[in-house]
């Protein structure tokens, strides 16, 4: 059978192939961890989708793979012999090649199909398939050469040449489509987290009990789940083919983690649903699993509304690029102590700048005012946030 690669949704057309966990001549059981591909949401592990044997992998790792491509042929294991030689039959039909040659290529990534055989019959040989990896080599050389004598760079200056990929290309790829379709706006505040900080303290020790930790993410999320309840146009998009906008019931928060591979959105299903130690186990749990780059498809997809904690890694804030095709999008900035007016006196408090990102086709900025008006109450209330 042709495995091809799955419509994951979230409007995702490709992806790219980071690791094989086979190789050609493998048997793999159903749901057996099979390939791991690279969308622009996250690095996705998908399983074998049924038991057999791997005989032809037609994807390199590396390589794009489309929605619908094919990315290795398995024989199943069930049916006659002669059902199994009529499905792998086809596979190698493509290419003859001595097994040491199909060894060679498989580790140099080579596809054979792309070798001309000098054996007898038109058979590849290890040396034909040597000869072509020193082709490749040498087309690649020159593009490395010529890359510092661009317009921008002067001759003979060093520079660094880094390839767009993975997570990095699908990120930029996103970020350009959100804001070449999107009419982004903006809505900025200051909240006052002391209280809120000094509750973390408090509750800090005995989540670690429970074998969680407790940052400031958890708050921030069950705050944003609750007023988008009373603010539900913001947990929306804009559909540009049917001109409606789509708002939808379950508040899902997309929580970008910062990993050694490029920033990744993970999905809290029903934020609005979970307890405070409950958004926070999930979390943490789902940001561990990120920087591992063990995410499954389900922790990636579905998210109606997105949170960027900058201050978590530093800075006053930023104003972010929507999370296409969501129209909004809070980014929180690190608190900061300041002279703070409470009540005719001046104190010294943790102060944060929030700023909304907001798709201006789906609301104006008064409606997002007084969305930013109610998350700052429950931020600067954060007792009622145990609720």
């Amino acid at each position: 059978m042709e495995f091809k690669f799955p419509d994951l949704g979230e409007g995702l057309v490709e992806g790219e192939v980071v690791k094989w966990h086979v190789k050609e001549g493998d048997y793999v059981k159903e749901g057996d961890p099979l390939v791991d591909v690279m969308t622009e949401k996250a690095t996705v592990t998908l399983p074998a989708p049924t038991s057999g044997r791997v005989v032809k992998i037609l994807i390199a790792e590396g390589q794009v793979v489309k929605v619908g491509q094919t990315l290795c042929i398995i024989e199943p294991a069930e049916g006659t012999a002669a059902e199994k030689r009529q499905a792998a039959e086809p596979a190698f039909r493509e290419v003859a090649a001595m097994p040491a040659a199909r060894r060679l290529a498989r580790e140099l990534g080579i596809d054979l199909s792309k070798v001309r055989g000098t054996g007898p019959g038109g058979v590849i040989t290890v040396e034909d398939v040597r000869k072509f990896a020193e082709g490749l080599k040498e087309k690649e050389a020159p593009k490395a050469a010529e890359a510092p004598k661009t317009a921008e760079t002067p001759r003979g200056a060093e520079v660094e040449v880094i390839p767009v990929r993975g997570v990095r290309r699908a990120v930029a790829e996103k970020m350009v489509k959100a804001k070449r379709l999107i009419p982004h706006a903006y809505h900025l505040d200051e909240v006052d987290l002391t209280e809120l900080l000094q509750l973390r303290e408090r509750l800090k020790a005995e989540a670690e009990r429970l074998g969680v930790r407790l940052t400031v993410l958890p708050f921030l999320v069950r705050a944003a789940a609750r007023s988008l309840r009373e603010y539900p146009m913001l947990n929306s998009e804009y559909d540009e083919e049917r001109n409606v906008i789509v708002v939808k019931k379950e508040i899902n928060i997309g929580v970008a983690v910062d990993t050694e591979q490029g920033l990744v959105v993970v999905v809290v299903k029903n934020a609005d649903k979970k307890s405070l130690l409950e958004l926070a186990r999930e979390i943490g749990t789902l940001a561990e699993k990120a920087r591992a780059g063990k995410l499954d498809v389900q922790d990636v997809r579905g998210s109606t509304f997105t949170i960027s904690n900058i201050g978590a890694v530093g800075g006053l804030g930023g104003l972010s690029i929507l999370n296409y095709p969501e129209a909004a999008i809070l980014a929180v900035g690190q608190a900061r102590k300041r002279p703070w007016v409470v009540e005719d006196r001046v104190e010294i408090r943790d102060i944060a700048l929030v700023a909304v990102s907001f798709d201006h086709r789906v609301v104006d900025g008064a409606y997002v005012a007084r969305f930013v008006n109610r998350l700052k109450e429950l931020l600067e209330r954060p007792e009622t946030l145990l609720l």
